[in-house]
């Protein structure tokens, strides 16, 4: 039996309070990228009760993905922005979700992201991570924007930290390791980043920042 939506923002409510619940459910989150990184912050947020999420992605479902992203095998071939959606309304119902399957550039980032509190930056590429924190720090000052850098390879997860750049941009890894360079890339490291960025995401709702 599905919950109804006041009987899930109560449980919300009973595990963060009202009053923190109410900035989380208020609030709007852009994944940019739903990969490893992107679909693993993706639920989790779900999970904590955010209000709304903004996904993009213009990627499809692989069989690849499948180890370490937030997608099932009868979903491949299928967009990510479209299945990721179909597995969160299964999680939070009645969350609200604007879905883009489109590549998100410095031209249309602005359009894409403008209702968004937050922006997560969860890109596989150096020059897309780089392009993304470049383009709203300098075209939407007034944002957040959390980003990663370095969770390949099996290397400890200690590793992996939330480290505060500016005011409003940070970055969680270890920046070092590169895919390229390592063996792989193993899902409890993955996650493990991802789980950074989304609890980075629920700090700055809740006023708390690194220092």
């Amino acid at each position: 039996m599905i919950p109804t939506k006041e009987q899930l923002q109560k449980a919300f409510e009973q595990r963060h309070g009202r009053a923190l619940q109410e900035k989380f459910s208020s609030a709007t989150v852009a994944i940019c990228g739903l990969g490893g990184l992107g679909s693993n912050i993706a639920v989790s947020l779900a999970r904590s009760g955010i209000g709304k999420l903004i996904l993009i992605d213009f990627d499809s479902v692989d069989i690849t993905n499948l180890h370490r992203q937030q997608y099932k095998a009868n979903q491949i071939g299928m967009k990510k922005p479209t299945a990721l959606s179909e597995n969160l309304r299964e999680i939070s119902p009645y969350i609200t979700l604007d879905a883009h399957c489109e590549k998100i550039t410095a031209q249309n980032a602005v359009s894409l992201l403008g209702d968004a509190d937050i922006i997560c930056e969860a890109f596989d590429r150096a020059e897309e991570k780089a392009m993304l924190v470049d383009t709203v720090m300098e075209q939407m000052p007034e944002k957040y924007i959390v980003a990663a850098s370095g969770m390949a390879g099996i290397g400890s997860p200690n590793a992996i930290k939330t480290r505060r750049i500016t005011s409003r941009f940070y970055l969680c890894g270890d920046r070092t390791s590169d895919v390229a360079e390592q063996n792989g890339l193993f899902a409890a490291r993955v996650m493990l980043c991802a789980a950074h960025q989304a609890h980075t995401v629920l700090r700055i709702l809740a006023d708390q920042f690194e220092v």
